[in-house]
């Protein structure tokens, strides 16, 4: 099974780079002006503002272009995401994850990383920190946050090569068990100008 994962896992990684260079370079100042209208729920330095939206601030950029490309698109679904992104263009997605990604993150563990949830941390780090750029940080999320997000890969209201098997298998304990390491993690975000 971890063979198997391991091959799906360059397979999506490939398909997600593929994508963000399909894309037009993003510019940072036109995604710092964007970044208005997310400021609400995600902050300007993208240090959330509200349990259920996630911390975006330092996220890879290629993640966040894919994540908003699939709200705008519809194959990913949230009812403020997929109001906001259905009018964002390829340009405007780019300017944002540039904006975004270009903050830095740092975390500080307040457990031993040998406790870290094992079916995580090969893409998400015992320290919430991603691996692989496709793969979003967890550090300091909220674990409603990440609750939610996981029982949305078990139940395939959100779907994911590599998640969606993952969460398939996960207890309510198990995923609260990941949700509580993550949100553990103490965060700092540092708005980069």
């Amino acid at each position: 099974m971890r063979a198997v994962l391991a091959l799906a896992l360059g397979g999506v990684f490939l398909a997600g780079s593929v994508l963000a260079d399909s894309l037009p370079e993003g510019d940072r100042a036109e995604g710092r002006k964007l970044a208005g209208q997310c400021s609400t729920c995600h902050g300007l330095d993208g240090f959330a503002r509200i349990p259920i939206a996630p911390h975006i601030g330092g996220e890879p950029e290629s993640y966040l272009r894919s994540q908003l490309t699939a709200f705008r698109d519809g194959t990913r679904e949230q009812e403020m995401m997929s109001i906001v992104a259905r009018s964002l263009s390829d340009q405007q997605i780019a300017d944002l994850a540039a904006w975004y990604s270009g903050h830095s993150v740092t975390v500080e563990l307040r457990a031993d990383p040998d406790d870290a949830p094992a079916l995580c941390i090969a893409c998400h780090g015992a320290d919430g920190l991603h691996l692989f750029a496709d793969a979003p940080n967890l550090a300091g999320e909220t674990n409603i946050y990440i609750d939610t997000q996981l029982k949305a890969f078990r139940t395939g209201k959100r779907e994911h090569e590599i998640m969606s098997a993952i969460a398939a298998d996960m207890t309510d304990a198990e995923i609260r068990a990941v949700a509580d390491w993550y949100a553990a993690v103490r965060i700092g975000i540092e708005l980069v100008e």
